[in-house]
């Protein structure tokens, strides 16, 4: 059974760097394509980053150059450092995991509980 925990969110002020991680256990991590997402109150849940078993990575628009993920294979997390956040961040995120590579669809068969981002002006 596929298990995602995702801890390290907090409330931080607007340029405010923030440090999520991914824990995960229950499959053969490596070969999984893992992902962060995000959903604020009222809209929908939508992609934010994600990197495919090889470390290839894509971004959404709203975080290239301040985004970035990566995974280790051998303690079996995914991360994202969040740099220069801005209020517009302020989210729940979630990581994904699934042996189909979606990128940025939120289509993935495997999520954790969530981890909450606030950022304030």
């Amino acid at each position: 059974q596929v298990q995602l925990v995702e801890s390290g969110g907090g409330s931080v002020q607007a340029g405010g760097s923030l440090r999520l991680s991914c824990a995960a256990s229950g499959y053969t991590y490596s070969r999984y394509y893992m992902g962060w997402f995000r959903q604020a109150p009222g809209k929908e849940r939508e992609g934010v980053a994600v990197i495919d078993s090889d470390g290839t990575t894509g971004y959404a628009d709203a975080v290239k150059g301040r985004f970035t993920i990566c995974r280790d294979n051998a303690k079996n997390t995914l991360y994202v450092e969040m740099n220069s956040l801005k209020p517009g961040d302020t989210a729940m995120y979630y990581c994904a995991a699934g042996r189909i590579l979606w990128w940025l669809l939120p289509k993935y068969n495997n999520w954790g509980q969530g981890t909450q981002v606030t950022v304030s002006s």
